[in-house]
């Protein structure tokens, strides 16, 4: 049964980025000590008592009703369709959850079907898991659960496929083991009906928690824009209420459009107060904007908490003084704007009194929606992206495998590294007289991922946890001699265990999963001595071959980075012409917008996740780590400029249509993806790059030219865009000094290798 987890110059900004950056390099551990971190890392954000109960329970009733129906090898097989299902099972909204478990059912009973058929016939079993195992190793582009899928069906076929069964039984196991995926299925979404909204309230919470946190807590200019990743979390857990006219749909989706708005002019209110720190660290009107801030954190956590499932009993009226108090501030600092003289720090206060009076709206939104209060028809139109559809999802997993089938592609290299591996792990298998040998591809098949770092630390954690396991279940055995009844207990404990802590470490997961082997095989009446020798030293050979193989054809991180970053630019310069393209009035534009944000959220998120696995790659120096330290530094800075524009337009729309605006942008855009196309190779001349300095002055200059513009009351729209122009010409120096460097070279240079090779391949009659 498979068992898988699922304004300064631009020198003197260089400067400053590096500063900044310099600080975190030289705190940054040596490669050695950042994989030991990484071997010993437990994210309790993945723990889940319920997930883990329930999958528990889900596993253990089969067993039980296959005893008490003298069925037990049949209770088997359906309690391994349960717990193969059980690592799709989540948190995440009803819909999306039941359709991806519905399909690791089925996937998985296909698995178990053909792998059967398929076992009594060698070079047939060899060819299909092969065969499966590049399909599995592609299924990475999709991203997603899809990897994770692939594993598991991969690894039912291998473990199924030894079992040699005729086609009526293979067929009847197939049938069984689907029957325990919908029981799991069944159990994880066994309280939609009462609680259909609950995972949408739940995520809500936590992106209003977070936000109240960080309303509250000192903010740094070079680090990620605040809530990114729960703004991430609360997009795609609601993206399935797009299609969901009822009304406690659109209120949820209303209440993560204001979130949206919230989180937009906290960071702008957060960065006028930096400005007023930077300017005058006395000015009085710095303690009213803190003190604003941390009345706004109140009422967030006031709204947080009205979301939650057992809120508190603390009383309304005293979020309505919260929000009462909000007016004052904002009316104690036009005050002190008033007092100031004509000054920078005095545009900067009234900024700060135009965007107060803007969040004061927006929590009082939230909290109208909060209390039902409010009209919930309007949130409808709220620019909210709409789910794909089941062809539109199929076309885009073609295109990716379409896109990757290249050498040049890691995911290309993974694939068929796995493929290869598993079919000799298969072959070496036929050849050897040990028992029990379906666990060396088994194992090939769980260890080998796309990242150095991946593989390596689920390789030593999974041989490191399989004999801790089996040392383990040995002396549980020793000592207790246990019976059906007490092996059925134990197996709930391990399987509760797998699903709650395994996710948070992949050691415990190995520990567990090696000692719930030798029970479900125990259960099934193979003697525990014959199952702990031959799982071990399995185990060994097929890790040590994954190992092996992946040091001897590598796909290191950092002949990845270069277009990571590239990416990046590539987003934020989508991002900048859906701003200066947005009108209000047009959907399409406002989708746009969305879908510009979310794909600057998910690049940002790959390149931090980049750079974390390459600090713990061999050979990578603290030069080299620093230098890209500062490159994100910059690209914060960057992002956090836009976000600043994004949330003037989202209070002026009009104001993006600027024509001098507009002609920055498109200067800005031009210099992005010059950027990239430098970061992936291509040798542009300096003269290319737009004078964005220049750009930016005349901008200006149009702009001052109409005191009584509309726009000339927006000093902070000449402030941001001198923080971009700043922020760009800080990265081209980077990047220049980045792709100058011998580390770049020897990439590029084995990146011109593999476009010959492919070419030359294709060439071929």
């Amino acid at each position: 049964m498979p068992l898988v987890p699922n304004q300064i110059s631009n020198q003197s900004s260089l400067q400053a980025a590096e500063r900044s950056s310099g600080s975190t390099s030289e705190a940054r551990p040596s490669a050695a000590h950042a994989f030991w971190q990484i071997l010993t890392l437990f994210d309790s954000t993945k723990l889940s008592t319920h997930r883990a109960f329930r999958n528990a329970l889900g596993v253990v009733l089969p067993l039980i009703a296959g005893f008490a129906l003298y069925m037990p090898r049949g209770g088997l097989v359906v309690a391994s369709g349960a717990l193969n299902v059980s690592y799709s099972d989540g948190s995440d909204p009803y819909p999306a959850r039941v359709k991806r478990m519905l399909a690791s059912s089925v996937i998985c009973a296909v698995a178990v079907f053909v792998g059967a058929v398929s076992g009594k016939h060698v070079v047939l079993a060899v060819t299909l898991a092969a065969f499966w195992a590049f399909i599995a190793g592609m299924f990475v582009a999709v991203g997603g659960a899809a990897p994770d899928l692939g594993v598991i069906s991969l690894v039912t076929l291998l473990i199924y496929a030894a079992q040699h069964l005729t086609p009526r039984e293979a067929a009847i196991s197939g049938l069984l083991a689907l029957a325990g995926g919908l029981l799991q299925t069944a159990l994880s979404v066994a309280l939609w009906p009462v609680r259909r909204y609950d995972p949408e309230r739940r995520v809500l919470e936590k992106f209003y928690l977070e936000l109240a946190n960080r309303a509250s807590a000192p903010w740094n200019a070079t680090s990620s824009p605040l809530a990114s990743a729960h703004s991430e979390q609360a997009q795609e857990a609601l993206l399935g209420l797009a299609r969901d006219g009822g009304a406690e749909s659109i209120r949820y989706r209303a209440l993560l459009n204001q979130a949206e708005r919230i989180r937009l002019t906290l960071l702008m209110l957060m960065r006028l107060q930096l400005r007023m720190e930077r300017e005058i660290p006395d000015y009085p009107g710095i303690a009213i904007l803190n003190g604003y801030l941390q009345v706004a954190s109140q009422i967030l956590r006031h709204i947080s908490n009205s979301l939650s499932a057992a809120p508190s009993t603390e009383p309304q009226e005293k979020a309505r003084q919260a929000v009462e108090a909000l007016d004052r501030f904002p009316a104690q600092l036009r005050e002190v704007a008033a007092a100031t003289p004509p000054s920078f720090i005095a545009a900067v206060a009234k900024d700060a009194v135009f965007q107060m009076d803007a969040l004061s709206g927006q929590l009082r939104a939230a909290l109208d929606l909060i209390q039902n209060n409010a009209e919930v028809q309007g949130a409808a139109d709220a620019p909210s992206l709409t789910p794909r559809t089941w062809k539109e999802t199929v076309s885009s997993a073609i295109e990716s495998f379409r896109n990757h089938l290249n050498l040049q592609s890691p995911i290309f290299r993974h694939a068929l590294r796995l493929a290869v591996l598993v079919a000799l792990g298969d072959i070496l298998g036929t050849e050897v007289s040990w028992r029990r040998t379906y666990w060396l591809p088994m194992t090939i098949a769980l260890v080998l991922k796309p990242e150095f770092t991946a593989t390596f630390t689920r390789g030593l954690l999974r041989i490191a946890g399989t004999i801790v396991g089996l040392l383990l279940a040995t002396e549980l055995f020793h000592l207790f001699n246990p019976g059906v009844v007490l092996q059925v207990i134990l197996i709930f404990v391990f399987v509760f265990l797998i699903r709650w802590l395994g996710p948070a470490n992949y050691g415990i997961f190995g520990i567990a999963v090696s000692a719930l082997i030798v029970l479900l095989l125990a259960i099934a009446g193979v003697p525990p001595k014959d199952v702990i020798w031959a799982r071990g030293v399995n185990t060994f050979v097929g890790g040590a071959l994954a190992l092996l193989a992946y040091w001897l054809w590598p796909t290191w991180e950092r002949t990845r980075v270069s277009e990571r970053i590239a990416e990046l630019l590539d987003a934020y310069r989508n991002y900048a012409h859906a701003l200066s393209h947005w009108n209000a009035a047009d959907n399409s534009s406002l989708q746009e917008l969305e879908r510009a944000r979310c794909g600057a959220r998910n690049t940002r998120a790959n390149l931090e996740a980049s750079i974390d696995r390459l600090s713990s790659e061999p050979g990578t120096t603290r030069e080299q780590l620093a230098r890209l330290s500062a490159v994100l530094a910059s690209s914060h800075r960057l992002i956090h400029a836009l976000m600043a524009l994004d949330a003037i337009f989202s209070h002026k729309p009009a104001l993006s249509s600027s024509p001098p605006l507009k002609n920055f942008v498109s200067k800005l855009e031009k210099t992005l993806a010059l950027l990239a196309s430098t970061l992936r190779g291509v040798r542009v001349p300096s003269k290319d790059f737009p004078n964005l300095r220049e750009e930016h002055r005349l901008m200006v200059q149009s702009r001052t030219g109409d005191a009584n513009s509309e726009l000339a009351r927006f000093d902070s729209i000449n402030i941001e865009t001198d923080r971009i122009t700043n922020s760009v010409n800080t990265l081209a120096e980077q990047i220049t000094q980045w792709t100058r460097t011998r580390e770049f070279a020897a990439l590029h240079k084995h990146r011109l290798e593999l476009e010959a090779g492919q070419a030359s391949i294709q060439s071929r009659p």
